[in-house]
């Protein structure tokens, strides 16, 4: 167990970090709903808190009273379990509560919890509760920053969210293949530090040879395969990223803008030139896979991933892998509404590894499974090539 005050602060640090990645924002900003998947930043701030007021607050502070009973319907994400919520649609049309509100609101659950954590002994399984809870509220941080980018750099007026923040490190090394030997390999969580339970069943697998790339596939090397007509050449593209392709009319990575013939690209600190060197991101795995394709080479899969990234540097972008998002051997979802968490969305989605630019402090590690449907790309999402 960890002490009682590394906890303590830990939380704190956490619920702080939230709140300054919102203090660029206008008060406008915290209410906008652009598309389904970007959730206003009102609803990630009272969402994180209901989670430590529901799963915590209520079942192990025997005194606590409620901020507001109606507040579980609003911050309520997809727990089906924890009763009626918001239409995932809807959470756009909630002027109230206000931000005010909702800060008061956060306030009130983190003094709660600095009291339950100071006036009692914490059993294990309520310091796992509190754990999950801090690594939940850090899953969100990251999607604030992308969703406040897909929020302001779908304004026409593209305004900067902070001139400070650097969205990538320039690639200056040269790709190299790394060589992995044929094996059985382990994979899975195998140390005492936090992990969410898709990543525990750790089991062994077997892996052909293969080679994996040294670094992230950049900006110029995207860009030859889009003027080469690499979103017209249907061979390229799986049935259903054709589709999505033709669909949306899609002709190049997210927030790239072509004008006057050069490109430039939206990033949190405004639009820039486009960087050459720099990772490409904000591409959905149908782009990625088709981009392999080209190239007449692979996605590694999340297996590779994990047994190779000991030979080269990640972090930068959520690397989309060619493995479906399943159960390992022996998976078991958490008892109660928590078993909601990440089970039952082993359905229809690609895993990512790695983490990102937007990934918050102490949260990634190399076991860490992420995962999204194949044609989202408003997440820092980049590339890895394998063969």
């Amino acid at each position: 167990m960890v002490s009682t005050s590394a906890l303590l602060d830990f939380l704190l640090q956490t619920r702080t970090q939230t709140e300054t990645i919102c203090k660029p924002l206008q008060i406008e900003d915290y209410v906008v709903q652009p598309i389904v998947d970007v959730s206003p930043p009102k609803w990630h701030l009272g969402h994180t808190t209901w989670f430590f007021e529901d799963f915590i607050l209520k079942k192990y502070k025997s005194d606590y009273k409620e901020f507001d009973k109606q507040f579980a319907f609003v911050f309520n994400s997809y727990y089906e379990s924890m009763g009626a919520r918001v239409v995932r649609t809807d959470r756009g049309n909630l002027s109230r509560p206000t931000v005010e509100e909702v800060y008061a609101y956060r306030k009130y659950v983190t003094s709660a919890l600095e009291n339950l954590l100071q006036e009692n002994d914490i059993s294990k399984e309520l310091e796992e509760l509190i754990e999950i809870g801090i690594h939940h509220e850090k899953q969100h941080q990251e999607l604030l920053l992308t969703d406040i980018k897909y929020i302001l750099g779908n304004n026409p007026l593209q305004p900067v969210y902070s001139s400070n923040f650097n969205e990538y490190k320039t690639i200056s090394k040269d790709a190299e293949w790394l060589s992995i030997k044929e094996g059985i390999y382990e994979i899975g969580h195998n140390d005492s530090g936090f992990c969410y339970d898709n990543e525990l069943g750790r089991h062994k697998i077997f892996l052909q040879e293969f080679q994996i790339s040294s670094e992230l596939v950049t900006n110029a090397e995207y860009l030859q395969f889009i003027e080469d007509g690499g979103y017209d050449q249907v061979l390229l593209w799986h049935s259903e990223g054709w589709d999505w392709v033709k669909n949306n009319t899609i002709s190049a990575p997210q927030y790239w803008q072509k004008q006057d013939g050069k490109w430039f690209c939206y990033h949190l600190n405004g639009v820039q030139k486009l960087d050459l060197e720099a990772p490409v991101t904000h591409i959905s795995y149908y782009e990625a896979f088709a981009y392999a394709q080209w190239k007449g080479l692979r996605l590694p899969t999340e297996f590779e991933w994990e047994i190779a990234q000991s030979k080269f540097d990640w972090g930068q972008r959520w690397e989309w892998t060619e493995s479906a998002y399943l159960p390992y051997p022996n998976y078991t979802k958490a008892p109660g509404a928590l078993g909601e968490y990440n089970g039952k969305f082993m359905v229809s989605q690609k895993t990512l590894r790695g983490g990102s630019v937007a990934t918050s402090e102490n949260h990634t590690r190399a076991t860490y499974r992420n995962f999204f449907h194949p044609q989202l790309r408003w997440q820092f999402t980049g590339l890895r090539l394998a063969r």
